[in-house]
């Protein structure tokens, strides 16, 4: 691994079962990432996935390219367009630091059909082995 080093990316499509699922998972209930008609009626054209479970999705495609040793120690992202069902969101990634302590920085970013969805930096500690 090396700085400038490019993930291959990571095409995830965006379906209602996703959306759903991730909110229940982190026990997000805002009916804007379940019920089409309520999330309509606020003003969005369907339900949209909500940011733990994008966080979620960005830590596992870190972690899939440097395997189960690897630790996540810092997700900052920031997120852009909604992730609509029905679209495909693609994953990519570059290597942007490496720590003395074994740690890499991986610059990422989330595009779909809209735009970009998220970015941000994922800070990771990398097993020997992968590094």
């Amino acid at each position: 691994m090396k700085i400038g080093e490019e993930l291959a990316p990571l095409e995830i499509a965006v379906t209602r079962t996703l959306i759903v699922a991730g909110a229940i998972a982190s026990r997000d209930y805002q009916d804007v990432h379940h019920d089409a008609e309520l999330a309509r009626e606020k003003g969005s054209p369907d339900i949209f996935m909500n940011i733990l479970t994008t966080n979620g999705l960005v830590g596992r495609y870190v972690t899939d390219r440097f395997g189960p040793s690897a630790v996540l120690r810092k997700v900052a992202i920031r997120l852009g367009v909604p992730n609509y069902p029905g679209d495909t969101m693609v994953l990519s990634g570059t290597v942007t630091a490496l720590g003395d302590d074994g740690t890499a920085e991986v610059s990422v970013v989330g595009a779909n059909g809209l735009g970009r969805h998220v970015t941000g930096t994922v800070t990771i500690s990398v097993p020997e082995a992968v590094a």
